[in-house]
């Protein structure tokens, strides 16, 4: 049975009377470069074409940019695209998929679409619990999906424990390292995914083009693992799921990366801000290495995002876990911060 919607959102509300401030969707707040824009309206003259399927261009421009060959690449539709044709090619009855709970919320959708099992292990202290999920492998484990750094939490696993989960897993199965934040990550001692699926043919990394890169509308994402497993995951994928619009931009934006990564930087400076200000203000933030923060809040869930709605600051609640703000521009930054710390000094006097 398939449980939990991954939200899709596809409009921002609006307040009646209000400024929308859109921070739920971890989307970057930067429109297109002109050198971008400018391929969008090239490939648009042959939208009466489709699109290479073979992402030919594509393909070539991620290989030469990570140092891989092509036939270690796959592209598709996102990087939730690209996941849902690794399942497709990995999922059966009985086969297990175990990952971080709470994590992406995909995973449950896609796991359950593939006719696989899910095994959802708990985080610990807001990060995956590696040791618990090494011990959740059984020999039905097809893959273990890590989302580093995960989402909603923002939490991030280090060089030093996924190399020591990695040398714990059956070389059977597939080890997806979803990355789809790693642009906005500053630790050294954060783990390189595409290092680390060197020599190892049972790990894949899972990036995409949404997030730092700003095309959260034109879905790309890619996959870069072991040659027979891209081969296969290939051969799942639905064909011309990324058109020759999307397919252009990518490449444009990489050929740009050095100007759209320095947007990246003025996420981060503002994400480091937010969260200052947030703990200032006395509320539970754990670092975070993607363009949003996690505020576990647990049963004032709710009304906090009430709060935040009525006042045109839309963000993601999960349940009642918590929310989680992505990181916009200065001035929808500090919309949210005032309401933070309003919340924070009624929550103060109630407690008197």
């Amino acid at each position: 049975m398939l449980k939990r919607s991954a939200g899709r959102r596809t409009a921002p509300l609006v307040a009646s009377g209000a400024r929308s401030t859109r921070l739920s969707a971890n989307e970057s707040p930067f429109g297109p470069l002109p050198s971008v824009l400018e391929a969008i309206q090239s490939a648009a003259s042959e939208i009466n074409r489709y699109p290479d399927d073979e992402h030919t261009a594509l393909v070539a421009a991620l290989a030469a940019r990570f140092g891989v060959p092509q036939a270690h690449v796959a592209v598709g539709s996102g990087s939730a695209g690209v996941l849902q044709m690794v399942l497709e090619a990995l999922g059966e009855p009985g086969a297990e998929v175990v990952y971080a709970w709470r994590s992406f919320g995909a995973y449950p959708l896609l796991v359950g679409l593939s006719g696989a099992t899910a095994v959802e292990v708990p985080l610990g202290d807001d990060k995956h619990d590696l040791i618990a999920m090494a011990n959740a492998i059984t020999d039905k484990t097809r893959a273990v999906i890590i989302c580093n750094p995960n989402n909603p939490t923002g939490t991030t696993v280090s060089r030093a424990e996924l190399e020591r989960f990695l040398n714990e897993v059956p070389t059977d199965c597939l080890v997806i390292l979803d990355e789809a934040y790693r642009e906005y990550v500053q630790d050294e001692d954060f783990p390189d995914g595409l290092g680390l699926c060197r020599g190892r043919p049972n790990v894949a990394v899972l990036r995409t083009f949404s997030k730092a890169y700003g095309m959260a509308g034109l879905r790309v994402g890619f996959l870069v693992g072991d040659p027979d497993m891209v081969a296969a995951v290939r051969a799942a994928r639905l064909p011309f799921s990324v058109t020759n619009i999307a397919q252009a931009a990518a490449v444009a934006s990489l050929a740009a990366e050095d100007e759209l990564l320095s947007r990246v930087e003025s996420t981060v400076a503002e994400r480091d801000r937010v969260r200052s200000a947030l703990l200032a203000q006395g509320w539970s933030v754990p670092p975070s290495g993607g363009n949003f923060l996690w505020l576990p809040l647990g049963e004032a869930t709710a009304s906090y995002v009430a709060a935040c709605q009525a006042a045109g600051v839309h963000v993601r609640a999960f349940g009642s876990d918590g929310i989680r703000v992505s990181i916009g521009l200065p001035e929808e930054n500090d919309a949210f911060l005032d309401l933070a710390a309003a919340a924070a000094e009624q929550k103060m006097r109630s407690a008197r």
